[in-house]
């Protein structure tokens, strides 16, 4: 048996191996912690570990890391598999088959924001279906916190945006 540290980062490689997408950290700590295999600490600590050995690539867009396995990573799980029981990787499955719709949809839309050069702030959205995108927008906003309503309100309604946009053009 893996010792529990190695063990929630087997875990974690699992869950980032069986999907062809990133995973968020809320996502992943949402499985391990309703599931009650560890804490949040010891879960962050694991992520931080994988990361720092490259097994894991992390991005960051606005506050949401999103995890992604590395071929290196790939490879150690594969020697490791074995150690993460039938029974997790049979929790792991289901919980993908009950949330992948959801999981992809949070992906899907996304926006960020940056100071402009000129003025204000340009928020950047996009919306993607699978790895095609749909919409690449950029637009300029006078304040921050217009920039931030925006990417707040781009997550609920982009959508809706995209078909308008699409109806309107054609």
């Amino acid at each position: 048996m893996a010792e529990p540290l190695t063990l929630y980062k087997l875990i974690i490689l699992y869950m980032l191996e069986k999907v062809d997408f990133p995973l968020t950290n809320a996502q992943i700590s949402g499985f391990v912690l309703d599931k009650g295999y560890t804490t949040y600490f010891h879960l962050q600590q694991a992520i931080s570990e994988l990361i720092d050995s490259k097994l894991i690539d992390v991005s960051t867009v606005r506050n949401s890391s999103y995890y992604k396995i590395t071929p290196a990573g790939k490879q150690t799980l594969s020697y490791f598999e074995d150690q993460i029981s039938d029974g997790i990787k049979d929790d792991i499955t289901a919980f993908f088959q009950e949330n992948v719709i959801q999981m992809r949809e949070e992906l899907s839309a996304v926006a960020d924001y940056y100071a402009s050069d000129v003025e204000g702030y340009q928020v950047r959205c996009t919306l993607k279906r699978d790895d095609f995108s749909l919409v690449d927008l950029t637009i300029a906003v006078p304040t921050k916190e217009a920039a931030s309503a925006v990417c707040v309100n781009w997550k609920e309604k982009s959508q809706d945006i995209y078909e308008n946009l699409i109806e309107f053009l054609l």
